[in-house]
Parts: structure tokens; sequence; C-alpha cells
């Protein structure tokens, strides 16, 4: 946003428990990772072989070093590694497909949603025996403990006012379990295609997995920080859904040119959220301009210059969050029209 101060509150993370439209971005993409899993690995026959272990392992070191190399741009030099942080929303991303990918391939079909399940129970036996006298909340939870015992207390997320990474090891294992669902989604499209009785089969799944989650939210509340068992049912079922009504849409019903923004970003996403860390980083925080006798970054300067004058605070908050996708947008554009995909 423009201005932190003036966000609308669906495009704010719940505080803690909770979820809002902007909790669903994450989990959504690694449900759609999962779901592009299942037809990248067609290639390799939907098992572990010498080539589909080199990929799943390329892909999973090459995407956590992108999300450090995040982590350090621009101050190589004078970082302070000694409390780096080492997760990071690319580096979960690469754990959680790993992780998944490398379980969907392993395990039979049919016996996936055992181990999804074991996934998910074990993780709330764990959290909710091992933590502390309140087991899901901020200080005493047990994904802290074991990220503070791998990790070390210096190399974690400080943002909640204490070591505590949102993106930790710990909650990447139920994270793994988005990318599973979504390869369950794949193979029911990817089966059998253009078939209006596969979205709604889809549906029918996504609304009882959405509905799961929030039954066990009573018990183990939804909560994105935490990863919560509860919010990977919610999510999963959720993003499977709205992926049945765009593939009846645009498969089904054969109207895909609405999507075209979008496909423009799907198809070098990884990419776009890569150069909008950089763009963000370069540009916007260390290029400075005069304004009232002092400088400001680029970022201050447009939104203070440009959008707040424009369209007001809080409009011109978004508005200039806005330009920013459009700008991100406006590169991919440039590859899609060139047919250039930039893959790891």
């Amino acid at each position: 946003p423009g201005s932190w101060k003036y966000v609308y509150p669906p495009l704010r993370h719940a505080e803690w428990h909770g979820c809002t439209p902007t909790d669903l971005v994450f989990p959504f993409f690694l449900f759609i990772v999962g779901v592009s899993l299942w037809f990248s690995m067609q290639k390799y026959g939907q098992e572990l072989n010498a080539g589909s272990v080199f990929r799943i392992l390329r892909r999973m070191v090459t995407i956590f070093l992108l999300g450090l190399f995040l982590a350090i741009f621009p101050y190589f030099l004078s970082k302070d590694y000694a409390h780096l942080r080492i997760m990071g929303v690319l580096q979960r991303i690469a754990l959680a497909y790993g992780i998944g990918a490398l379980i969907c391939l392993a395990v039979r079909r049919e016996y996936l949603w055992i181990v999804l399940a074991f996934i998910l129970l074990g993780y709330w036996a764990a959290m909710a025996l091992f933590g502390g006298n309140d087991p899901f909340s901020l200080e005493d939870n047990f994904a802290r403990k074991v990220d503070l015992a791998l990790i070390g207390a210096d190399h974690l997320y400080k943002g909640f006012g204490v070591p505590f990474d949102p993106e930790g090891l710990f909650s990447t294992l139920p994270a793994a379990g988005n990318v599973i669902i979504g390869y369950f989604a794949g193979a029911a499209i990817g089966k059998s295609p253009y078939k209006s009785g596969n979205a709604i089969k889809l549906i029918l799944i996504g609304a009882g997995c959405a509905g799961l989650g929030l039954l066990w939210s009573l018990f183990f509340p939804l909560n994105k920080p935490l990863w919560t068992s509860s919010y990977v049912l919610y999510s999963s079922g959720i993003a499977m859904a709205v992926l049945a009504i765009i593939f009846w849409i645009s498969d089904v019903a054969g109207f895909p040119s609405w999507g075209k923004f979008f496909m423009v970003f799907g198809s070098n996403a990884l990419f776009s959220f890569f150069l909008a860390g950089i763009w963000t980083k370069t540009m916007l925080y260390l290029v400075k301009l005069p304004s009232g006798g002092e400088e400001i970054t680029l970022y201050n300067w447009i939104y203070q210059k440009i959008c707040a004058p424009v369209a007001g605070n809080m409009n011109g908050s978004l508005m200039f969050a806005l330009l920013q996708v459009i700008i991100i947008w406006s590169v991919a554009l440039v590859l899609y029209r060139k047919k250039i995909f930039i893959r790891l």
C-alpha cells in the first residue's frame, strides 16, 4: 500500500486467529503449485525416478536460494548475516513444493489422503500436546519452539514483537498439505479435461474441505502464521472451488479470453514475484527525491505527491498498490508476448 496506515480491512492479514481474503493468497499459490505439479510430472509417469527427483530438488534449491537472495539484496557487503532471516515466502514455497512433490510421487494416489490426514492430524497433536499453557498463542506455540531450536532466535522473523517466523520450518509441514490437495485437483482435471462434471466434482469436494476446515477451527483455530491444519483444509477448499469456477468458464463454457490479464502473470509467476521484490528494494526504497527541504524515498514520493492528492489517503494508498501491480504486469506482458517463460 501507499501507506500502511490506510489499508482496507480485507487487504490486511488477520492479526492472529481468523482468515481474511488476504490470508488466502499464499495458500492459493501453494494449491496451484500442486495443480501444476500433476501436469509437469506427466512426463515422468507420475512416479519417483532420476528425472523427477532431480527436477524437484533443483527447483526446490533454486527457489529457496532466490528467497535468500531477496532477503540479502542489495546489501550483500553490509548485511548483518548473524541476524539474517533464513525463512521467508519463497523459502516456504520451495520446501512445501519439495515435500509435497516427493510425497505425491512416492505414495500411491489412493493412499495420499491417508498421508495428508496423518500430516494434518499429527501437526494438530504436536501443537496441542507440546505447546505451552496456551498452545495456539504467539509465545507458547510448539512451532516456535521447534524453529527456535533448529534455526535460532537471531534468524527468525521479529515482526510479531518476539522471535517467531510465520514461514518457519515446522509449520511448513502442513503447508505441504495445500500442495497435496492441489495435486488431487490437477489429477481430477487432467485425467478427463473439459467436462462440466469435473467442475461440479471439484466444487463439491472444495465445499466439503472448506466446511471441514471451519468445523475443525472450533478446536484448532484458523491461523495463517501457525498454518494450522484447519486453515489448510479451509483455504484449499475455497481454492478448489475457485479453480472449478475458472475451469468451467474458460474450458467447459469456452470463454478463456477474460483471463488474459491473469495468464500474463501466471506464465511467469515466480519471476513476477521476484521482480516485485527487486523493484521495491531498489527503485522505490533506494531512490530518493527532494520534498519540502528533505529527501524522501520514491515510494513515499509517489504516494504523497501523486496518489494521495488524486484519490485521498485510503484510495490513494490502494491506487499506489495497483500502480505497482501494473508496472510488474507490464514487464510480464513483454515476456508473454515474446513467448519467454522463465522456468526454474
